[in-house]
């Protein structure tokens, strides 16, 4: 899992991609604590299903995580089992709902949530153009090894619409402060 990422740092940084792994990564984001979510369509399942962010989170109390790409090793192997796995705890802590968003077609974020045994645990969301991402700031360009931008690694709590807690990988993509222990602690 850890030892993914860094050989993912590692190609990013060979192929020219180093800044997007600076320390100070989290820093240039737009979205902070206090924020409302942006008004962008997400999928789940299929493209015909939309989900709006603001709209699915207006109410409650909801956690939501985002990846680099599903069925990548660190996602597959930590990020998304942890949550499914802690889901009955953060709903015992008072949280309404848990989704995982990444920038990945809807096909491929139902495929990657049935391997996970996610269904009725943790809401595969879909942000087919990196829409939700980009505006959150939370954006990373890593087209030299997955072909596209994709969003840095994050997890946030969002009450009524606004975000309380926001967590974002200092790299963008390492398995510490967004994993579900940590939101645990929070909590």
């Amino acid at each position: 899992m850890i030892v993914a990422c860094l050989r993912l740092r590692a190609v990013c940084r060979a192929v020219g991609y180093s800044r997007h792994f600076s320390r100070t990564g989290a820093a240039s984001m737009s979205v902070k604590v206090g924020d409302s979510l942006p008004d962008v369509d997400l999928y789940e399942n299929e493209p015909g299903n939309k989900v709006n962010a603001a709209k699915q989170f207006a109410t409650g109390k909801h956690v939501i995580f985002g990846v680099p790409g599903a069925f990548t090793p660190g996602c597959s192997k930590t990020h998304l089992p942890e949550y499914v796995r802690d889901f009955d705890k953060l709903k015992g802590k008072g949280v309404t709902s848990v989704s995982c968003v990444a920038v990945n077609d809807p096909f491929v974020m139902k495929a990657w949530g049935e391997q996970h045994n996610a269904e009725g645990k943790v809401t595969m969301l879909a942000d087919t153009c990196g829409d939700f991402t980009k505006k959150l700031g939370l954006d990373l360009d890593l087209s030299a090894v997955l072909g596209s931008v994709r969003c840095k690694r994050f997890s946030m709590v969002v009450e009524d619409g606004k975000i309380k807690d926001l967590n974002v990988e200092p790299d963008g993509t390492g398995l510490t402060c967004s994993l579900s222990t940590s939101m645990l602690e929070k909590l």
